[in-house]
């Protein structure tokens, strides 16, 4: 299950560790089946559960040292959705970590959708699953063509640039979609067209030879300015 192909084939995908299978039990994810060395450290699961062993489950994890159970899951089939009042718009993001970081985020901060370009990895990779820490359970993952969404929504456009707005005097709108651009190339041309507002993270270190910030270290400094005016 480690690839798409065979995922969307089957119509399952794999999620490891009993922490993060517990939060399916209060989740919309349906389980098929667990797989445990231990099955009584499982929290009253809702599904069936087959007792392995050790050496079985390393056969069947994803993980070079694979934790106690594996469920196989059922995927859930995307709905129509609507904007929501902060939204997160990812734009070709392509490290499985990042993006489970960032969902992680997400869920910390209380947005629950995120929408992301066809091309960005996908939310059912085990290694996005896993670095959610269970907040993908809690976050609604959509895929759209970003460019006739972006130029539909009625959201402000926010994006990120050397040249915006200093966050830490940014003014935030009643309803925006924050875009996050590729790692590597940051957002593409048709999207940075559509972009109402930009911001940018003032550097405060004198050394010019810091590599930029990361794209999910970014989207917590951004974030957690954006909500302070709440508090």
């Amino acid at each position: 299950m480690d690839k798409k192909k065979f995922r969307q084939k089957y119509n399952l995908f794999l999620v490891e560790g009993n922490k993060i299978i517990c939060e399916l039990f209060n989740s919309k994810f349906k389980i098929k089946e667990i797989f445990s060395t231990d099955p009584q450290k499982l929290d009253r699961p809702d599904a069936p559960v087959t007792h392995i062993s050790e050496n079985e489950l390393k056969k069947i994890s994803m993980l070079q040292h694979p934790k106690d159970s594996v469920a196989l899951c059922y995927l859930n089939p995307q709905e129509k959705f609507e904007d929501q009042n902060i939204q997160l718009v990812l734009d070709g993001i392509q490290d499985p970590g990042n993006l489970g970081t960032i969902i992680r985020l997400a869920d910390w901060f209380g947005i629950e959708q995120i929408i992301c370009s066809e091309d960005t990895v996908d939310v059912y990779n085990p290694k996005v699953i896993m670095a959610t820490m269970g907040s993908f359970t809690r976050v609604n993952v959509v895929y759209t063509n970003l460019k006739e969404y972006l130029s539909e929504t009625q959201n402000i456009n926010i994006g990120t640039d050397m040249e915006g707005e200093n966050i830490y005097s940014f003014e935030r709108p009643e309803k925006i979609n924050l875009i996050l651009g590729n790692e590597g190339n940051g957002m593409r041309q048709e999207t940075e067209e559509l972009i109402q507002k930009s911001v940018m993270i003032p550097r405060f270190g004198k050394s010019q030879s810091t590599e930029s910030l990361n794209v999910s270290m970014a989207a917590g400094i951004i974030l957690g300015q954006l909500f302070n005016e709440k508090i």
